[in-house]
């Protein structure tokens, strides 16, 4: 990975998480809040939508296994709506099935990560990598 997104600074960057796994939303929090972003979180799909459409995060990690409604339903909701199309979504699951990978990029996710296959230090640079190429 370049140098130029790993020294890619969150701080006072907007990252919202939404998971309803609260060991792990804890952890991703307690991970962010040492990068010095604002930080906001959900742990279930209708409250994610009200909190993107009020906050505009500059960047957003979307679980897709969610109650309510499916973080697919969410990506949908805030990629079809003109106020909040243009913030990336890293979608976060433990399924890496191709239906789910292809049915995120295709609704505009811009990667699925595998949370079992990594480290809260490589999601940490993945939200990274995705603010240095929105600020490019």
């Amino acid at each position: 990975m370049a140098d130029t997104q790993i020294g890619t600074s969150l701080e006072g960057k907007k990252v919202m998480w939404v998971e309803d796994d609260n060991f792990l939303s804890g952890l991703i929090g307690k991970k962010l809040a040492h990068e010095k972003a604002i930080l906001f979180s959900a742990n279930n799909g209708e409250d994610a939508v009200v909190m993107i459409e009020k906050e505009h995060p500059d960047v957003l990690l979307l679980d897709i296994l969610l109650p309510g409604i499916t973080g697919l339903q969410v990506l949908q909701k805030i990629k079809s709506n003109p106020t909040t199309k243009d913030i990336p979504v890293l979608l976060l699951s433990n399924l890496g099935q191709k239906a789910d990978i292809d049915k995120g990029a295709q609704l505009g996710a811009e990667k699925f990560l595998i949370k079992a296959t990594l480290s809260l230090d490589e999601i940490v640079r993945e939200v990274k990598s995705v603010i240095a190429k929105k600020t490019v």
